[in-house]
């Protein structure tokens, strides 16, 4: 079991989660009905939530082998793309995505249901934050 996952087991609270992302090397990827962009290599900070099942839902994120659903699905299939951290938050979704530093690359990333208009769900830190 993972720090991550041991976390979500401890604290039912929990439900929010984001993805530390490298992007090993540039890269050009359809992201579903958003269209076709270029991901530099660098650093991204994902947020997302799950209200049920957030153990489960992260699981999935990290598994390659997945049917292409989120808009983060088909970022986390590239080649030259991997999670390096999770972290977890008992924060809600927008209020915490708003918090994160970085560059918003690909609007409307993972944010199709967001009212908070936070334009992203996925932040680019820069290609070398450490």
């Amino acid at each position: 079991m993972r720090d991550w996952e041991r976390q979500a087991a401890l604290d039912a609270r929990l439900r929010t989660y984001q993805l530390h992302i490298v992007v090993g090397r540039p890269r050009i990827l359809d992201i579903g009905r958003l269209g076709t962009f270029r991901f530099p290599a660098g650093r991204y900070l994902y947020t997302g939530s799950a209200r049920r099942n957030l153990i489960a839902r992260v699981r999935r994120h990290l598994s390659r082998d997945k049917k292409l659903r989120w808009h983060i699905d088909y970022l986390l299939t590239a080649h030259a793309v991997k999670v390096v951290e999770v972290s977890l938050s008992r924060d809600a979704e927008c209020p915490l995505n708003q918090r994160a530093a970085g560059e918003i690359i690909v609007p409307g990333f993972g944010a199709s249901d967001c009212r908070a208009r936070c334009g992203s769900h996925l932040r680019y830190l820069g290609e070398n934050t450490p």
